[in-house]
């Protein structure tokens, strides 16, 4: 099959932790061509939807492992698949590119589906599953955050489109920030805050569970560095071996139906203790620590339900 990339620059990737290029490496192995491109070079011209990129190849070689051709453009309906593999910030840039992508609904599978993407942003999405989740607000106005934290004390207070951990902040019982951190988010941003119940089950782990079309196929644990409230290994956050407890699958049976139906192949799914908290279907991460901790091939696996789909 032919194959596009749509994902920030190949070249400053970590081979080593990295998804895309754990999808671009499998799909190379099982004979598929793969064309790479970044979301400015992504264009509508006259009702073609195009790109201009480079025909690629990988190696797993730090700074080596990813040869480019030469720079052409491509009509994208003429690849059998597009990967939406870009990093958020979740932004009208964002957005605009999953109206793109949309309109190849006819001639080519985008991965995860972008009509879906679009309207399953990473903390929204979980609002349907209110006895899954902790208690939650999302709000702009400065007095509803303040009721919720009388309410309940200690909560997380994070930007509702952020990504890999930042702005994240604990705001515990005897918290004097609230007010600044909202006097500081609201001068730069016009989107409104989401705030959730700590969850002192965050210290043993964030647990990043891997569903592949609707199926949870494992789980790494994600454990905050010391002094750490955020689990992230984009700061610093411990990746270790763990399985799927019944609470987990629980949770998977819940969302998985939902997420297979509408097109969202890989995801990435956040639970602390038993609560989900988010489930990512931008640009999830987590398959190559999972292959190394449980020994199977998750990529295949990814693969495998994409090939069905085309068949």
């Amino acid at each position: 099959m032919k194959i596009a990339f749509q994902m920030d620059p190949i070249g400053d990737v970590n081979i080593d932790a990295d998804s895309s290029f754990r999808l671009a490496e499998e799909a190379q192995a099982r004979g598929h061509s793969l064309f790479f491109y970044g979301p400015d070079q992504l264009a509508y011209q006259e009702g073609r939807i195009t790109a201009k990129g480079h025909d690629f190849t990988v190696q797993r070689m730090q700074g080596e492992h990813a040869a480019l051709e030469p720079q052409r453009e491509v009509d994208l309906a003429d690849f059998d698949v597009v990967w939406l593999r870009q990093d958020p910030p979740f932004d009208m840039h964002y957005i605009t590119s999953t109206h793109l992508l949309d309109r190849l609904k006819d001639t080519t599978l985008v991965v995860n589906d972008p009509f879906w993407v679009r309207n399953f942003p990473e903390k929204l999405l979980v609002l349907d599953f209110p006895d899954l989740t902790p208690p939650t607000t999302i709000a702009r106005d400065l007095d509803t955050i303040k009721a919720f934290k009388a309410k309940h004390g200690d909560v997380i207070l994070k930007p509702l489109y952020g990504n890999g951990g930042a702005g994240v902040f604990r705001l515990d019982e005897n918290d004097r920030n609230l007010s600044s951190l909202h006097e500081l988010f609201t001068g730069f941003s016009r989107e409104p805050l989401i705030v959730q119940k700590f969850l002192p089950a965050v210290a043993k782990g964030d647990k990043r569970v891997i569903l592949v079309d609707g199926v949870a196929v494992g789980a790494i644990n994600r454990v905050p560095a010391k002094g750490e409230t955020r689990s992230n290994m984009h700061v610093g956050g411990r990746p270790e071996k763990i399985g799927l407890s019944e609470r987990d699958l629980e949770i998977c049976a819940r969302i998985g139906p939902l997420l297979k139906e509408r097109g969202q192949v890989f995801v990435g799914i956040d639970v602390i203790g038993d609560y989900l908290t988010e489930i990512n279907v931008t640009s999830p991460t987590g398959i190559q620590e999972l292959e190394r901790f449980n020994g199977e091939n998750i990529a295949a696996k990814i693969w495998g339900a994409i090939e069905r789909r085309c068949a």
